[in-house]
């Protein structure tokens, strides 16, 4: 009787995030999948070391390299760890205007999502409008700190400059149109059968598996467990606002995708809220000009676009931090890839990557 052996193929590059910088080792039979293991490591840069060897203020645009789709919320959770340090009480105005271009920043990561894992199962079209509207946010940013990708705006002590007219009134102007184009984006994907049929019952993860990776953000809200840092640590001025902690019930790839797309409508809540609600005041604290926090430790979390984001900082007195270590979402949440992959079929494992979201800048740090 012939024998059946196993083999082994790397996958990808499939996502737009994997260009060269992950391999996905495939252990198959036929074209069912036995096992998938995400080798890392090909983007590394060192941030955390480069973080050492930086003053505390020096350090904030490093920060915007790591999710670099989302920077204003790693500017945000980096510039929050610095202030508990070193005992700095950032003013109320500059705390609402956080919320707001960090919002904002989580809208267009979750765009970024949508498109990206649509280019993923062959409908081109939904990048296409996911990128358009993105752009919208993307000019928004560029009106209040002059750059559209890497923004260093948020500061320790506050923001690097106030809010202007111009740019609340774009910023409502924005949120009129979101559930215009997120209801194209209904028409488009949610009611299209082959997109549907490639997430639904596919690649299912139970709340304790999620829970052993220690998985956070969209993916563990997916398995049905409303874990969100914004209502569990109640940070900055997150409990003032009325927002939903969006959750699945079934753990798949259609739950990843509905609580992503249903976290846009809750966001723009948030931001309406803040613009509603911003009070008068300076924006930046009085932070010294040589910043020599105690020494002392500080681990600080806050909810990144893709989960529990934390930055661990020792201060030894001086200047520079002794040591940094960053709790990156991205790369805790890669280590659910090969539950969701075993069992299923090559081309699944593409949704699979895709609906875990990671961002390799992240992965690698």
């Amino acid at each position: 009787m012939a024998g059946t052996e196993t083999y082994t193929l790397n996958m990808g590059p499939q996502h737009p995030s994997t260009h060269g910088v992950l391999r996905v080792q495939l252990e198959l039979d036929g074209e069912n999948i036995l096992s998938a293991k995400p080798i890392m490591g090909y983007l590394h840069r060192g941030i955390e070391k480069l973080l050492e060897s930086r003053t505390y203020v020096q350090g904030v645009p490093y920060t915007d390299r790591l999710d670099y789709v989302s920077s204003m919320n790693n500017n945000f959770g980096f510039c929050r760890a610095v202030e508990e340090l070193a005992g700095i009480e950032v003013p109320e105005r500059a705390e609402y205007i956080r919320v707001i271009v960090a919002e904002l920043n989580r809208i267009a990561s979750h765009l970024v999502f949508i498109g990206s894992l649509a280019i993923d199962l062959g409908a081109s079209t939904g990048m296409l409008y996911t990128f358009r509207d993105r752009e919208e946010i993307l000019d928004l940013f560029n009106l209040v700190c002059g750059a559209r990708m890497t923004f260093h705006y948020i500061r320790v002590g506050g923001v690097n400059r106030d809010v202007q007219p111009e740019f609340i009134e774009k910023t409502y102007k924005f949120l009129e149109h979101v559930p215009v184009f997120m209801e194209e984006y209904k028409k488009i994907l949610l009611g299209n059968e082959i997109f549907m049929s490639r997430l639904k019952g596919i690649s299912k993860m139970s709340q304790e598996t999620a829970l052993s990776h220690n998985m956070t953000g969209p993916n563990i809200r997916a398995t049905g467990i409303p874990y969100d840092i914004r209502k569990v640590d109640g940070y900055s001025v997150y409990p003032r606002f009325d927002f939903n902690v969006v959750t699945g019930k079934n753990g798949d790839n259609w739950d990843r995708f509905n609580v992503r797309y249903n976290e846009i409508f809750e966001s723009a809540k948030i931001v309406r809220q803040a613009l509603d609600g911003l009070p008068e005041g300076p924006f930046m604290a009085k932070v010294p000009k040589v910043l020599r926090p105690p020494k002392g430790e500080v681990f600080s979390r806050t909810e990144g676009t893709r989960g529990e984001l934390g930055f661990y900082i020792v201060s030894d007195g001086s200047t520079k931090p002794y040591r940094v270590h960053i709790r990156r979402p991205s790369f805790v949440n890669m280590q659910g890839l090969n539950d969701m992959c075993r069992g299923y079929l090559i081309g699944d494992s593409v949704a699979a990557f895709s609906a875990i979201d990671p961002l390799m800048g992240e992965v690698d740090c």
